[in-house]
């Protein structure tokens, strides 16, 4: 391999590299390990990691229980070694898994059909843009300050490399809600779509059809992103967006130091030939059997690159599935009752917050679901270190990325907080330290 390179040893092949960053000597490693003294180290590592904690953090990434049935589904063979849809003949009951969880979705967001599912949400609500640009042949955005501050960055990077524009709305003072008057000062001949988030990044439940109005009034389509599926249980779903962007993480699939998870489009049936990913659909065999095929796949390896609609090249079948599992075990009632504990415990902890001196709840005229905006007096390192010693995780410090809300923290309670829980972390609030 040298020889055909043209270098006479692999000392003159690095010599580009400067000698004080090139390797001298053998690497600084441990010796080989026997398997067994392997497996206790990392029982003994695994022993560290805080799973006895109490937290409240949420922010795109939701703890909530998951069934144990779960797991053993989606680790059967058929599922879990299965590579993609293609062989309809062979896969069927993955093509049906799969348009089952379709017709779900399509009919908790409220709109007419929905894809095969997308990497997660942030993807999700950058396709969704580009998606919007297709179909009115404009080629601007207005994205709310209110949606997920890292959606915002990932839909930021898909348009900034495609010449794209972006501009970004503010947000109410007293509500967290979107600046309805800056809103339709933003939008102009040139905007393919409006990306909102509800509940949005502070909890806060958008006037969805208010901001409806504004959007087709001009022209540009509606995107609501949405990253917490539970709240669909109660919420009213967005049945006056054009698109509909969804992080399925919360219907049974595991945090996992942040992925996989699940995204999904949902939209209109007019736009249906514009959604990226895959689409499953129902029919009948030679026999007049039910079958399911793949019906619209619409992506670079399929057909000519110039007409595909995403280069999105693998969907998350697998984790859509947990989704499918759990919104099974749940049904329309248990995801309702689950939607209502989630609302309960927030409220909740909301109201026993922010009845401690030196806390002021923020955005409190609007309605939220599971998450809510507190601020403090004292700075939020000082009091989120002693919730820690109380094994206490407490909520993320908004200055982050709204220098505006500096000192402001985001909490989050859902099913699995418990009312000990809370009433614990406003102890330690409050300075009383934890009984």
């Amino acid at each position: 391999m040298l020889a055909a390179i043209g270098a006479a040893s692999i000392d003159s092949l690095f010599e580009i590299i400067p000698a004080e960053h090139r390797l001298q000597g053998n690497l600084q490693v441990p010796r080989a390990h026997a398997e067994s003294e392997i497996l206790d180290y990392f029982r003994s590592e695994g022993q560290k990691n805080a799973t006895d904690f109490a937290s409240f953090l949420g922010a795109g990434a939701y703890r909530h229980y998951r069934p144990v049935v779960i797991d053993a589904m989606v680790q059967r063979g058929e599922f879990l070694t299965s590579y993609t849809p293609y062989q309809a003949e062979i896969t069927q009951g993955t093509l049906q898994a799969i348009f089952e969880f379709q017709t779900m979705i399509a009919e908790l967001t409220g709109m007419d059909v929905a894809n095969a599912s997308m990497y997660d949400g942030s993807t999700g609500a950058a396709e969704a843009i580009l998606m919007a640009m297709r179909i009115t042949g404009r080629s601007k955005a207005v994205v709310a300050a209110t949606v997920h501050p890292e959606y915002r960055e990932v839909v930021g990077t898909y348009l900034h490399f495609r010449g794209l524009p972006v501009a970004t709305v503010g947000y109410e003072a007293k509500t967290g809600r979107v600046d309805l008057e800056a809103l339709a000062e933003s939008i102009t001949e040139e905007t393919a779509a409006v990306l909102v988030q509800s509940p949005n990044f502070f909890g806060t439940i958008e006037d969805i059809a208010a901001i409806a109005e504004i959007a087709h009034a001009k022209g540009a389509l509606l995107i609501v992103s949405i990253a917490e599926a539970i709240s669909l249980g109660v919420v009213r779903p967005p049945v006056e967006a054009d698109i509909v962007s969804l992080e399925a993480q919360s219907f049974g699939v595991a945090l996992s130091y942040g992925g996989p998870y699940c995204g999904v489009l949902a939209t209109k049936d007019k736009y249906v030939r514009q959604i990226p990913g895959r689409l499953v659909g129902q029919t009948v065999d030679h026999d007049g059997n039910r079958g399911f095929v793949l019906t619209l796949a619409t992506r670079e390896q399929h057909i000519r690159r110039e007409k595909a609609t995403s280069n999105i090249c693998s969907n998350q079948a697998l984790v859509a599935l947990m989704a499918t599992i759990f919104l099974a075990i749940y049904g329309k009632e248990g995801l309702r009752e689950l939607a209502e504990q989630n609302l309960a415990k927030a409220h909740y902890a909301a109201q026993t917050l922010g009845a401690i001196p030196g806390v002021t709840p923020l955005f409190a005229r609007a309605p939220h679901f599971h998450e809510f905006v507190i601020g403090t007096n004292e700075k939020p390192e000082q009091w989120s270190k002693r919730l820690e010693e109380a094994k206490i995780i407490g909520g993320i410090d908004l200055g982050r990325w709204y220098p505006e809300l500096k000192g402001a923290t985001l909490w989050c309670a859902t099913e699995v907080t418990t009312r000990a829980q809370i009433d614990a972390a406003a102890k330690v609030l409050a300075g009383k330290g934890v009984a």
